[in-house]
C-alpha cells in the first residue's frame, strides 16, 4: 500500500528512488477500500497518517522517502462483521446506510437492467447517457456555486449543539456538517444553508461516530429525533442573540 524505496538502486547510484504504491497511485483520486473495517492495525495506521498530513512517508533500510497522498477516502463494509477502529471512523466524512430492495417492482427492474447491460453494455451506457450528462451538468455547477454559499450566524452554533447532544466530541463532525450542508444547498441551486440542508448532512455524518457499546446493539440514529434536537439548539441561538442584540 505505501510503497517501498529501491534499496539497491540508493546503495549502487546514491539515489533515493521510490517504487510507488497505491497511496501514491491515489495521490489526488479515490481510494477504494473493501471492507475497510476489516483493514489490518498496521494498513489503518498507515491510512491514517496519510490522511492526517496529506503525505505518506516510506523508510526502508535508513533510506526515507516522502510523496504527496492526498485522496478521497471511500470503503465499505458490513457491521456485523466487526465495527471501525474510532480514529479511522472519525477520518470518514460521511456515512451511507445501503439496504436490499423490498419493493418486488424495483426488484425486477434490477434484473431487466442487469441482463440489458450483460447483453449490451454499450446500448445501456447510450441509453443512459443523458441522465448522466445532467447529473455531471449539475454537480459541476454546485462545484462552482458551492464556495459563494452563505451559512446563518445561528446555524453554526446550533451544529454545535447538536453534534454534543447526539453524544459525539470530534470536532470533525461539526465541520463535515457544515461542508455538507453547503454542497447540498449549492446542489439545490441555492445561496444559503437552511436547517434542512444541515439536518441532512448531520444524519450522514454523525452515525458513524456514534460511541458503541461492544455489549448492545450498534446504536442506531433517529432522523426525527435529530430534528428534534437540531430545532430545539437552533431555537437556543436565536433566543441568545435577541437577547444579546437588546443588551448590546
Amino acid at each position: 500500500m505505501s510503497g517501498t524505496v529501491d534499496v539497491a538502486r540508493a546503495l549502487k547510484d546514491g539515489e533515493r528512488a521510490l517504487e510507488p504504491g497505491l497511496l501514491a497511485e491515489a495521490n489526488r483520486g479515490i481510494l477504494y477500500v473493501d471492507e475497510i473495517n476489516l483493514l489490518d492495525d498496521h494498513l489503518t495506521d498507515i491510512l491514517l497518517d496519510a490522511a492526517a498530513l496529506g503525505v505518506n512517508v516510506v523508510e526502508r533500510e535508513g533510506v526515507s522517502v516522502s510523496h504527496p497522498a492526498r485522496f478521497l477516502l471511500v470503503g465499505t463494509m458490513n457491521e456485523e462483521e466487526g465495527e471501525l477502529r474510532p480514529q479511522i471512523a472519525d477520518r470518514i466524512g460521511l456515512e451511507v446506510d445501503v439496504e436490499a430492495l423490498t419493493d418486488p417492482d424495483a426488484r425486477a427492474e434490477v434484473i431487466r437492467r442487469r441482463e440489458a447491460f450483460a447483453a449490451d453494455p454499450t446500448a445501456v451506457r447510450a441509453a443512459w447517457s443523458e441522465a448522466q450528462a445532467a447529473i455531471a451538468a449539475d454537480l459541476a455547477a454546485a462545484e462552482v456555486r458551492v464556495a459563494g454559499v452563505r451559512v446563518p450566524d445561528a446555524l453554526y452554533g446550533a451544529v454545535a449543539r447538536l453534534v454534543l447532544r447526539s453524544g459525539v466530541e470530534s470536532h470533525r463532525a461539526d465541520i463535515t456538517i457544515v461542508e455538507c450542508a453547503k454542497a447540498l444547498a449549492a446542489l439545490a441551486g441555492r445561496d444559503e444553508v437552511d436547517a434542512e440542508d444541515v439536518l441532512e448532512a448531520a444524519v450522514l455524518a454523525l452515525g458513524h461516530r456514534l460511541a458503541v457499546d461492544p455489549f448492545r446493539p450498534a446504536p442506531r440514529l433517529e432522523t426525527e429525533l435529530l430534528r428534534r434536537l437540531l430545532d430545539e439548539a437552533l431555537e437556543i441561538e436565536v433566543t441568545r442573540k435577541k437577547v444579546a442584540g437588546r443588551t448590546g
